[in-house]
């Protein structure tokens, strides 16, 4: 992190959403939203001129969806930490954001603390999941054969 505040960007192609999030994240002391993206590929464009901390990424998105752009953008800049944030609760999300290098997955529905807190959480270097998420993910683990593959 830079300057000492965390630098985000926004990416969703609602504008109402952004300027939602943005909103709220500038309320922050220690959050700072430098951009908005409007699809995947406006996302990769703006982390390549913005170099924030953490994107904040939604999953469906016209020309370029959040799963692939997460892929390109944690490739290409492992540094910077992408949120997931949906409001689709499917565990292929789940799975495919993760399999792609996000750091952590939300849902939408989250308050406005607990989106501040991830924000904080994801740009220390941790990795985190909505609570229902991180129960399904447990039993998906458990279930599975304990076998070698």
């Amino acid at each position: 992190m830079t300057s000492g505040s965390i630098r985000v960007l926004i990416a969703d192609d609602q504008q109402m959403v952004r300027q939602g999030f943005t909103v709220l994240l500038n309320t922050q002391p220690d959050i700072d939203v430098v951009g908005q993206a409007v699809d995947g590929l406006d996302a990769i464009a703006k982390v390549a001129e913005l170099a924030p901390d953490v994107v904040l990424m939604d999953i469906r998105m016209p020309e370029l969806g959040g799963i692939e752009a997460t892929r390109r953008i944690t490739e290409e800049t492992p540094q910077i930490r992408v949120l997931v944030l949906t409001t689709f609760d499917l565990d292929e999300y789940v799975y495919e954001a993760l399999r792609a290098g996000a750091s952590g997955f939300l849902l939408k529905d989250a308050s406005a603390d607990q989106l501040a807190e991830a924000v904080r959480v994801v740009a220390a270097g941790d990795a985190l999941l909505a609570p229902g998420i991180t129960r399904r993910l447990i039993a998906e683990f458990s279930r599975l054969d304990s076998t070698p593959r």
